[in-house]
């Protein structure tokens, strides 16, 4: 194994939410955490030009991305699913590999359901997976550790907020990496 799976680059790289909705939301004790590290990841990728894409479970049933998240993103264009895969739906493929980026920062809930089947299906289609651990939540931590542990198994890269931002940023001193730590801080 070659340590390249482990190195996050803004040229090859996409943001990926899935499911962060208003009534999924709700539920999950971590909420509050994963929301604000999706958004510091949101603001850096707006920064540096990455990609975001933003998917939703059912939003006739969940409802639509939280709105802490709808007001941060740089245009609001979720995909609609009801496969928990998100790799099933053919607007979801399209518009990812369009980007032509290898790899994927994926962040969302629930971590078991459709964060680890998303996660199973782009590794299936050769994309390189880095799981933002506290940037996904799932109902309980058991079925949160066991979906992190499955996609570590998968081989997924299992990552952290801080880590994803400053593999992306490179450098300290620049204003991108100003404005990152003042907002983590």
């Amino acid at each position: 194994m070659t340590p390249d799976k482990f190195v996050l680059n803004r040229e090859d790289a996409v943001l990926l939410i899935v499911d962060i909705q208003e009534r999924l939301a709700v539920v999950m004790k971590d909420r509050d955490k994963v929301v604000g590290n999706c958004q510091h990841l949101i603001e850096l990728a707006k920064m540096i030009d990455l990609p975001i894409v933003v998917t939703e479970q059912y939003p006739k049933g969940l409802g639509r991305t939280v709105p802490e998240l709808q007001s941060v993103l740089p245009e609001y264009k979720p995909i609609e699913k009801i496969s928990f895969d998100c790799c099933c739906q053919s607007a979801f493929m399209q518009d990812l590999m369009g980007h032509n980026r290898k790899t994927v920062i994926l962040a969302g809930m629930e971590t078991h359901i459709c964060v680890l089947q998303t996660s199973l299906g782009l590794l299936r289609a050769g994309v390189n997976v880095h799981v933002v651990a506290d940037a996904v939540c799932s109902r309980t931590g058991e079925n949160w550790r066991t979906g992190i542990e499955f996609m570590r198994d998968a081989g997924a890269v299992v990552t952290c907020t801080e880590t994803a931002l400053f593999q992306l940023l490179k450098v300290a001193g620049t204003e991108e990496f100003k404005k990152i730590s003042q907002r983590i801080k």
